[in-house]
Parts: structure tokens; C-alpha cells; sequence
């Protein structure tokens, strides 16, 4: 492009020093960002920053006397060779020499190259030999994709030409084999990003759907026909008019949030972190109230990237074909209207979709039905897409489609590849409304991972992996109930519409529930059917809730949970809903800890509804069997029953409740003998329901939870379960469960390092050290409004959940709290949902009494106001 007068000219300095050189820049630096400002088009100022950046390094390298020099040509490669330069990209240059450089000539190459490190720009540099280049570019694709991209800002003419004519040579690289290995490479960075285009820090550059797969369509363009411009996509029929314009307005849109994002940071970074989405959205003019700017912003950007993956797909498989010569040999026709290619499906009618929709439908019911399928092929796929933008209704309005999406949400394969290829081809956005609202639908939570819809596709797939028995072991009760189930497709309703409402004003789940029994009436499901599945949507995040956030060892807990699910296929069918969900959010969500909590809720409630739900627990057989259990394997470790009966005198009969017939024989086994004036600290050298449980046992000191709390928040580790209790004799009777920040369990030196730790405060009896540890970079851009709310209380317990934001430290901070009022918490139940804390805890007062409502009210406004310290 020409250069506006009225940006800055290097011709201003006559020998520009490394100041003017750096204020030249500057200058430029603050002239794009201001035209950028203002809307001038984003193509011309990423070609304005590489010609400003080419005056710049001839200037310089005419000013070392490097010009005087016949043997030297630089040459600028890569992204800055296709004389594209986004306000802060790496400047990848190569300086070709005929032969090996005398010193003197070495000493000035690197005093240009050192002035440029001086200027502070990202320089990628490498001096090589014709023979060097062509060497080193025949055995590694990245290189010789820089060299393709070459451009010769000064120097010796004729010998970049050699390079050139060379590296576009056969020999060099083949077509077909560049061709393989750019596919090949696309493939790996696919799966460095988890092959997922919908994550909620996406990269710009490297995502799915991102400039980097525009960019490999453009190399091999470049490499086929010599020219990597997209039109030349459309003048050699491989795209149309529109396919190309739309390629580039995707290219231009993408360009432009990359520009916002440089600009923003002062530096390179392709990275679209949470605490960048706002500026860069704010940037580019994206309105509205509190989260509404960076909402709009995603999901353009997730739709564009979804166009970027269609045509990538698309014309990958052209290419296969025009270049590999991969046309499949083996066609063979399923109807009048389909046809295998290979492993492709493809369609005999150009017309095919436009004119009758609803063979859209019938093209991923014979997907389903041919398990050799895995794509569409390319000229079907282009089909596809122009019949969906052209639709003039929702295909669901259409009967012949409702009869067929019936069929298809029965089909064993339709939670497989089928689902995975309507989701991936916008059929599920033309099929109904409001799936559409959902497409590229940000979550703007540190627990969520993707956008919506992507979230539900991976639920999705996650409900066919219970089928697998490869994945058997990430959730065994799932794979055991999931074959048994009557209807699955009542259960795969339910995860397609249980997030459907959100982003909606309301509670997601009963808008959502209202929406799944009017699609399933209007597709012919019967009225039990279809209120069994506004019942799971209604409901999906109540086991979860419960077995997370509740005491389930509370006999009433499980009754009121078994009163909601009423009989067991209901129970069986959350179950497989919970688990798909939980792990469909990211991938760091699931673990054991979860996995025991549900398998023990779904157990316990099992029984529950196997007893009758008129029938109350029978506490004491409960204790007594758990007794009888943990007496056996006392005696097989030589205890009598004398010694054991003597030590469990001591312990009321909640202990006994709440514990495993295991752990009460572990504690007894490490009690018995114990001088009673030294603490007791255990440290499981077994996960205990995937986490590691500590047991203490100390004469008991005031408020041992919180300066236990602060002790493990020293050293980095989460609290999941908190069971406090008191011995008849004045003994604290604690078991905590923590986890790693990882995930993982506490072993090793690390365990001993732990109770080390615990041991000296129990002696001691530390005051709770709240030293705040650094608040991570994404928690920074949250803010939760702290919630407190009371539950109904049972017997002499106050039970509290807590909501805030999961600040480190924020457990001995709340626990300080009761501290101060002497407050005695026994049970608590800690949760981290992204950046929320939602925590449970069951207390009572000085008295172990229920709080009254002066102590609720007074304990209300100390927890607000240590949570808005």
C-alpha cells in the first residue's frame, strides 16, 4: 500500500540514530494504533507496518556500509515476507551470502543485528549459504515455508533469485509432499489445542479455526499454483466468488481482534486471556452493560472460527484430490440420492438440499447407519453450507424432519460421529432456535472452558463414551447403568437442551425445562416421556449440588434428595447426566473425589427408595453394623474386644456415623497406647475417595478448624471435607480431606512435611497466620458478590452455605471469623466451581446450640465483611 503522508517518515532523519530509529517506531506504532482507532481497514495497516518496518532495516543496513557488499542480500521471510506485520510480530529475516564471511564482514552482520535487538524488535534471524538454505529447508517444512514466503528487501538480486527458482523446484519439496506435510502439521497444532476451536482463551493464531489454518490453505496455494493471494483460490474453481470473501473477511475479523490484542498489551502475545477480552472488545466497539461487550466479541469470534474450520475442511479435501490425485475409486451408491466416495458420504444432486430440506436429515441418518462413514464430502459439504444459509424456516418446522430427527436422536451412533458433524456443520442451527442462540455462547466463569454449545456437544459425547468400555474406568457406574437404560434418548434429550436457556434472563434450567417438553411434545413424544425430560433438565444440577455441597451422611439429606427422584430410573438416568456434565466443563473438572461423592449419593439414595421413602433411616443398626464390621478387623490385629470396647467408650455415636468401618479401624489401630497429652496426626498413605485424608486426634484447642485451615493454606492445599467432632473426654475427633493444587493426592516427603506442620501448631497452638498468598491472573478478572444464606437448621446445628470468590486463603479467613465469635464448626463441605467458592458448613454456638437470630445475623455481617476485605 502507499504510505499516508501523514504518517512518520524515516526520510526525516539523514543518518537516524538508535533514538531517532526507536521514536521513528513510536511514532508509527502510535499513527497505526490511532488509524486503527478510527476504522481505517486492517489489511492496510498490516502492510503500512511491514513497508514502514522495510525502510527501516534497508536504511539501517545502508548505514553500516553492509549495501557495499555484492555478496549479501537480506531478505525477509515468513509473515513479515508476505509484507504482513501486526503491530508487534516477530521480524523473521534471512541474510543469504555467497560464501563463508571473512570476520570483518561478521562483526558488521552482527552490529545490524544487535542495533535491531536494541530497537527492541522481535528479530528472527539466520544467515546462511544458497546451499545452507536449500539444505536445511529440504529437511524441515517450517523452514521451507519461510523460504516460499521470502522477499528481497536489498542486496544482491540475482542470487535471491537463484533461491528463489530453487526452493520453488520439485526437488526441493514436491507439491505432494509439502502438501502432506502442512496437513500433517496442521493435525499435531490441532491437537496441542485439544483439537477444540471453542475454548474460552482461545489462541488467535494456533486455535482451530484460526489465521493459522487460513494461512496453511494459503501455502499450499502458494506451493500448487505459486500464488498464495485467496482470490487466486476462486480463479483456479477451488472457492467461489463468495467462499473467497467470506475466507477473507474471516481472515480480516481476525486480523483485527490480533491487531486490538498487540495494541493492548505492547507486546505479542496471540493469546485472548480473560483479562485481555475486555480491553480488546472495548477496542473494537462491542457495547452493552457489565459482561455484554466481551459476550459479543466471543461469539463472533467463535463463529468466525466455525466458518474458518468449514472451509479449511473443505478445501483440504480438494486439494487432496487436485494435488494427491485421492479420488476415491470406490463409489458406491446407498439411494437415489447418496453415494459413498470412500469413507465419504456425497450426494448425486447439486440441488439436493434446496430443494427438498429435509434430506439434510436423511444425509446424517445414513451416516448413522454406515459406520464406515467419517466425513462429508467436499462438494456435498459445500452444499450443505449454502442450503443452510439459504433456508427460509427452521427445518424443525418441517414434519418429514421432525420424523427424521426422531430417528436420529434413537439411533445407537447419533451421540457419536453423527451429533459430532451436525454440531460441526451448523445443523443443529438450522434445525431449531434455539440451539442457534447458543452457538458460540460465552461463559464467563473460570469453570466453563467452552462455549455452550461446544460444552453440550462434549456432554454429548461423553454419554456415547459410557458404551465404551475402553473409558469404563473414568466413572464405573455409569458404564454399568448406562446399557441398562430403557430410553437413552430420553437422557440425550436431556443433555441437549439442559444449558439451552442460557444467557437468557432466568434460571437456565427452568427455562430450558419449559423449552425441552415443547420440542419433545412437538416431536411426537409421548406426555411421560417428555415430562421425564423436563424433569432431568429441570434438575441437572441437584446431584451435583448435593453431593458436593451437602452433608450426605445426613440421613435427612438423602431422604429429601430421595423424595426429588421418586424411583430409580429417574435416579439412574441424573446420574449418567450429572457425571456427562461434570466432565464436559473442562478438562481438569473431573476427578475421583467427585466420582466416590456421587457414587455414594446414588447408593445411599438407592437404598433410600429400596426401603420405601415412608420409612426413616434406621440410625442405630446403621451404627451398629459399621461396629461389627470395624470389631472384626480389630480382632484380626489382635485387639480384644475388651481393649476396643474400652477405647470406643470414649466416642459418641455420630463418629461412628460418619466414618467407614475402615477409617474407624485405622483410627483405633494408631489410638490405642497413644499418650494422650501428645497430638495424633494421620496422613492416609491411600487416596481416600480420591483425595488424602488427614485424622487428628489432640486434646482440643479453640477453634482447631480454622487453625488447621490456615496451616494447609501455608502450604498450598485445598480442603474438600471437614468432619470436627469432640470426644466424650474433651478430645478433638477431626478428619479433613485435601487435594494438591493439581489434583492429586498428598504422598511422599510432601505428607511428612504436612503433618510435621500440623503436628507443631497443635502444640503450639499458632495463632491463624492470614497472610494472603497472590491472587491468580485469572481470578483477577472476577468479581462474586459474597451470598450467605441459612438452611433449614436440624437438631443443634446451624447449617450455612457460603458463595464468594475463591481467594487464596479465603477457608482460614471464613474460619477466622467464627473463631472471633465463638462459633464451633462440625462438618464442612468446600467447593470450587471456577472462581467460586461454594462452601457448606455446619456450626453451632458457645453453648452447641443451633444459632439463634442475633448470632445468625451478627455471624451474616463479619462473614460479609472479612469476604469484601
Amino acid at each position: 500500500m502507499e504510505v499516508s503522508i501523514n504518517s512518520p517518515c524515516l526520510e526525516d532523519y539523514q543518518t537516524p540514530s538508535i533514538k531517532d530509529c526507536k521514536q521513528f517506531l513510536s511514532d508509527d506504532l502510535e499513527w497505526s494504533e490511532n488509524q486503527f482507532d478510527l476504522g481505517v481497514n486492517v489489511y492496510d495497516l498490516v502492510l503500512h507496518r511491514a513497508a514502514q518496518m522495510d525502510l527501516l532495516l534497508v536504511q539501517l543496513w545502508q548505514d553500516l556500509g553492509l549495501a557495499q557488499h555484492d555478496g549479501l542480500s537480506l531478505i525477509a521471510v515468513g509473515g513479515y515476507g508476505r509484507g504482513e506485520l501486526h503491530p508487534h510480530s516477530d521480524i523473521d529475516i534471512l541474510v543469504l551470502t555467497q560464501d563463508a564471511l571473512p570476520p570483518k564482514l561478521a562483526e558488521s552482520l552482527s552490529a545490524f543485528i544487535t542495533l535491531l535487538w536494541d530497537l527492541r524488535l522481535d528479530v528472527g534471524q539466520s544467515v546462511r549459504t544458497l546451499q545452507e538454505c536449500l539444505e536445511l529447508g529440504s529437511s524441515d517444512i517450517t523452514i521451507a515455508t519461510n523460504l516460499q514466503e521470502s522477499r528481497l528487501l536489498t542486496g544482491n538480486e540475482t542470487h535471491y533469485i537463484q533461491l528463489q527458482l530453487a526452493v520453488s523446484t520439485d526437488e526441493f519439496w514436491s507439491t505432494a509432499a509439502f502438501f502432506e506435510a502442512k496437513k500433517s502439521e496442521q493435525q499435531q497444532r490441532h491437537q496441542q489445542h485439544n483439537d477444540n476451536a471453542y475454548s474460552l482463551e482461545p489462541d488467535i493464531k494456533g486455535n482451530l479455526g484460526g489465521l493459522r489454518d487460513i494461512q496453511t490453505i494459503c501455502w499450499v496455494a502458494g506451493r500448487h499454483f505459486g500464488s498464495s493471494d485467496i482470490d487466486e483460490l476462486a480463479k483456479h474453481g477451488f472457492l467461489t466468488l463468495a467462499e473467497s470473501r467470506e475466507l477473507q473477511d474471516c481472515r480480516d475479523f481476525l486480523w483485527r481482534v490480533r491487531f486490538a490484542l498487540h495494541l493492548g498489551l505492547n507486546k505479542a502475545d496471540d493469546r485472548l486471556l480473560f483479562d485481555r477480552q475486555t480491553s480488546v472488545a472495548q477496542r473494537l466497539g462491542y457495547s452493552g452493560k457489565f459482561n455484554a461487550p466481551v459476550e459479543r466479541l466471543m461469539k463472533h469470534f467463535f463463529q468466525t472460527v466455525r466458518r474458518v474450520t468449514e472451509l479449511n475442511e473443505m478445501l483440504l479435501q480438494l486439494f487432496d484430490e487436485a494435488i494427491l490425485g485421492n479420488t476415491a475409486m470406490d463409489v458406491r451408491a446407498i439411494d437415489d440420492n447418496f453415494n459413498l466416495r470412500g469413507n465419504l458420504i456425497a450426494s448425486h444432486n447439486k440441488r439436493l438440499f434446496l430443494d427438498q430440506p429435509e434430506q439434510i436429515l436423511q444425509l446424517f441418518l445414513h451416516i448413522a447407519d454406515n459406520e464406515q462413514v467419517e466425513g462429508v464430502y467436499s462438494s456435498t459439504l459445500r452444499q450443505l453450507r449454502e442450503a443452510r444459509r439459504r433456508l427460509t424456516h427452521w427445518l424443525q418446522d418441517d414434519p418429514e424432519c421432525r420424523r427424521l430427527f426422531r430417528k436420529l436422536i434413537k439411533h445407537p451412533r447419533f451421540s457419536g460421529i453423527v451429533f459430532t458433524l451436525m454440531h460441526r456443520y451448523g445443523v443443529m442451527s438450522a434445525y431449531f432456535p434455539a440451539w442457534s442462540r447458543i452457538v458460540g455462547q460465552m461463559q464467563f466463569d473460570l469453570f466453563h472452558a467452552f462455549t455452550v454449545d461446544e460444552h453440550t456437544h462434549r456432554l454429548i459425547k461423553n454419554i456415547d463414551f459410557f458404551s465404551n468400555a475402553a473409558s469404563a474406568a473414568d466413572h464405573p457406574l455409569c458404564h454399568q447403568i448406562y446399557p441398562r437404560l430403557e430410553r437413552p434418548d430420553l437422557l440425550l434429550l436431556a443433555a441437549l437442551f439442559h444449558d439451552i436457556a442460557k444467557g437468557r434472563q432466568g434460571d437456565h434450567s427452568s427455562l430450558g425445562a419449559v423449552d425441552a417438553l415443547d420440542f419433545c411434545l412437538a416431536h411426537g413424544f409421548s406426555q411421560p416421556s417428555a415430562r421425564l425430560v423436563a424433569w432431568l433438565v429441570q434438575n441437572h444440577l441437584v446431584m451435583s449440588v448435593t453431593a458436593q455441597r451437602r452433608d450426605i451422611y445426613d440421613p435427612d439429606v438423602i431422604h429429601e434428595f430421595a423424595n426429588l427422584v421418586r424411583d430409580q430410573r429417574r435416579l439412574d438416568m441424573l446420574l449418567c447426566l450429572t457425571v456427562a456434565d461434570i466432565r464436559a466443563t473442562n478438562d481438569d473438572t473431573w476427578n475421583s473425589w467427585k466420582r466416590s461423592l456421587l457414587g455414594e449419593l446414588y447408593h445411599a439414595t438407592q437404598k433410600a427408595l429400596r426401603r420405601g421413602l415412608e420409612k426413616p433411616v434406621d440410625l442405630r443398626g446403621m451404627i451398629r453394623d459399621k461396629k461389627l464390621k470395624a470389631k472384626a478387623l480389630l480382632a484380626h490385629k489382635g485387639y480384644s474386644e475388651e481393649q476396643i470396647l474400652s477405647l470406643w467408650s470414649r466416642f459418641r455415636p455420630d463418629y461412628f456415623l460418619r466414618h467407614t468401618p475402615e477409617q474407624i479401624t485405622w483410627h483405633s489401630d494408631h489410638l490405642w497406647g497413644h499418650s494422650p497429652r501428645e497430638p495424633l496426626v494421620l496422613i492416609s498413605k491411600r487416596a481416600t475417595r480420591g483425595g488424602t485424608e488427614i485424622f487428628i486426634h489432640s486434646k482440643d484447642i479453640d477453634h482447631l478448624f480454622a487453625s488447621v485451615a490456615a496451616t494447609l493454606d501455608q502450604r498450598n492445599l485445598t480442603i474438600l471435607d471437614a468432619q470436627v467432632m469432640a470426644s466424650r473426654d474433651g478430645f478433638a475427633i477431626d478428619t479433613f480431606v485435601v487435594l494438591e493444587p493439581d489434583g492429586q493426592a498428598v504422598t511422599g516427603q510432601r505428607a511428612a512435611q504436612v503433618r510435621q506442620a500440623l503436628v507443631k501448631m497443635l502444640h503450639f497452638a499458632h495463632p491463624i497466620d492470614l497472610t494472603p498468598r497472590r491472587t491468580s491472573r485469572q481470578m483477577q478478572q472476577f468479581s462474586v458478590k459474597p451470598k450467605i444464606e441459612f438452611l433449614p437448621t436440624r437438631g443443634k446445628r446451624t447449617l450455612l452455605e457460603l458463595v464468594a470468590l475463591d481467594k487464596p486463603g479465603l477457608l482460614a479467613r471464613i474460619s477466622s471469623v467464627f473463631q472471633k465469635l465463638d462459633f464451633t464448626i462440625h462438618a464442612a463441605k468446600v467447593t470450587t466451581i471456577g472462581e467460586k467458592a461454594e462452601d457448606f458448613f455446619s456450626v453451632s454456638n458457645s453453648e452447641r446450640e443451633a444459632l439463634n437470630d442475633e448470632e445468625r445475623s451478627l455471624l451474616k455481617t463479619e462473614l460479609e465483611r472479612q469476604l469484601n476485605l
